[in-house]
């Protein structure tokens, strides 16, 4: 069964209390009811992780990049300036495996300082502005992918 990792970045476990007018009344929980719902269904084996340290993400994405494990990230506020989360994502890709950058809410239609990606790059893909289903699309597109190997 293909592997996947989500990895989600700070403040996500504060969905459903912060700012829910952009992110919607869902808690972190009730994603990763979710995400767990749809990878079974789409025969794949999802964990979710979430984390506010910097450090702690880039030391997931070794761990993801060393076993082989295809990922989501949702690196949130990381997503704008952090090269060391992008240096580590690279690591992901260029072992040959998707990471699919997935965002709640569309940056391009957010504060300017929201719309540069320091992850896109690397990214295989990125997903946003479409909620939870983001989640769902990425982990559809590693189904795909992992289908076309």
């Amino acid at each position: 069964m293909t592997r996947v990792l989500i990895i989600n970045g700070p403040n996500l476990g504060r969905l459903g209390v912060r700012e829910p007018e952009i992110y919607g009344a869902d808690t972190h929980d009730d994603l990763v009811a979710v995400v767990g719902e749809w990878g079974s269904a789409l025969g794949l084996d999802v964990e979710v992780r979430q984390s506010d340290d910097e450090a702690t993400l880039v030391g997931w994405l070794h761990e993801a990049a060393d076993a082989r494990t295809h990922v989501v990230l949702n690196p949130a506020a990381f997503t704008h300036y952090s090269y060391a989360l992008r240096d580590a994502a690279a690591q992901v890709t260029s072992a040959g495996l998707t990471l699919i950058e997935v965002h709640l809410s569309n940056p391009h239609a957010r504060e300017s300082f929201r719309h540069h990606s320091t992850i896109s790059g690397v990214a295989t893909g990125t997903i946003a502005g479409l909620g939870f289903t983001s989640y769902h699309l990425a982990l559809e597109a590693i189904r795909v992918s992992r289908l076309e190997d």
